[in-house]
């Protein structure tokens, strides 16, 4: 009888280890860390970053009507508060071309300046607006590309006085949305059970299935113009540069995780960043080849959910609670000299 209990003794000694391994983490460190954590003057979810032609100066959007300005390259931000009917808009993107600035949210929501920030006016939108915006992009003087949280598609030429629709019908609720640098377009679905795509010229949307029994998390384009996914379980994917309709193998970055993976942003043509759940931040030099893991903000308690590079020198990782990561190039370049 003692040695059955010893032997169940023994098994469950074993079960706790498989258990405790499983959310252990084998990805390789990173041999410095170029991020510093910014204090932020809030504590409302942050969801985007841009700046004007002054890259100094830049804003910082989120829930609760927050709205932050820097002046120094995004080191300190202060808050500024504009006259709303309520304070409990959720501004979902900021976007500048030179002077000109957007600032679009929900419910319904589009403020535009023409100061670089220095003041906001808010431009009417049609009760008949399907969903709310969720993406606006500035592309020249008067002229921005706006994409709401069912997939439909409008553009401006004279400063929000006018807005013209680029597909004849949305794609549904999705939970993300994201434009290429040449306007081209990829929406997931709000289950990610399905993707869809469009680019200018077309009708309507492309639906696509898929590419396995897990659901996508987050989309969007390379700097070659290749796609990216990432789905639950820690999977990332590239679509392939030959064939456009087609997706290389799937990629385990931290095979073990338990944490989703939120976002993908390029640093260089090479360079990525991957962010996820619970700190996480992997890295890859090589285009997605190898990872490794920045162990040095596991600590920061907040979840990485969004990644901007404004260029390769300057970058932010955007996370919950008011926390924001900045990309500071010089401890990369000492780091780099160190290793040399």
């Amino acid at each position: 009888m003692r040695s059955i209990v010893k032997i169940y003794q023994r098994i469950l000694a074993l079960f706790v280890v498989i258990l405790v391994c499983v959310g252990c983490s084998n990805v390789p460190s990173t041999s410095y860390n170029p991020w510093e954590v910014i204090s932020v003057p809030t504590d409302a979810k942050l969801l985007d970053i841009a700046f004007t032609n002054d890259p100094q100066h830049g804003f910082l959007v989120g829930s609760n009507a927050t709205l932050l300005e820097t002046k120094d390259g995004g080191r300190t931000w202060q808050p500024l508060e504009l006259k709303l009917d309520d304070q409990r808009y959720r501004f979902n993107t900021v976007s500048f071309a030179g002077q000109e600035g957007w600032i679009a949210g929900e419910p319904s929501l589009l403020l535009h300046s023409t100061d670089e920030g220095r003041s906001w006016s808010r431009i009417p939108l049609s009760e008949k607006l399907p969903g709310s915006p969720v993406s606006i992009v500035a592309l020249a003087q008067n002229t921005a590309e706006m994409a709401t949280d069912v997939g439909a598609i409008y553009r401006t030429t004279d400063g929000g006085q006018n807005w013209k629709a680029q597909v004849e019908q949305a794609v549904g609720v999705v939970r993300n949305i994201e434009r290429s640098a040449d306007g081209k377009y990829v929406a997931v679905s709000a289950k990610g059970n399905f993707y869809s795509t469009w680019e200018p010229g077309l009708n309507a949307w492309v639906p696509h299935n898929r590419n396995s029994s897990r659901r996508v998390e987050n989309m969007g384009f390379t700097e070659q113009g290749q796609m990216w996914m990432l789905a639950r379980g820690g999977q990332v994917q590239f679509s392939n540069p030959q064939e456009p309709d087609k997706w290389l193998e799937t990629q385990y970055p931290e095979l073990s995780t338990s944490w989703g993976l939120l976002d993908l942003a390029y640093r260089t043509p090479d360079e990525i960043w991957v962010s996820g759940g619970s700190a996480n931040l992997l890295h890859s030099s090589d285009g997605g080849k190898t990872w490794e893991k920045d162990r040095d903000v596991e600590g920061v308690p907040t979840n990485f959910y969004k990644i901007v590079f404004l260029n390769p020198e300057k970058g932010f990782v955007i996370g919950d609670r008011g926390v924001l990561l900045k990309y500071n190039p010089n401890i990369a370049a000492a780091s780099k000299s160190k290793a040399a």
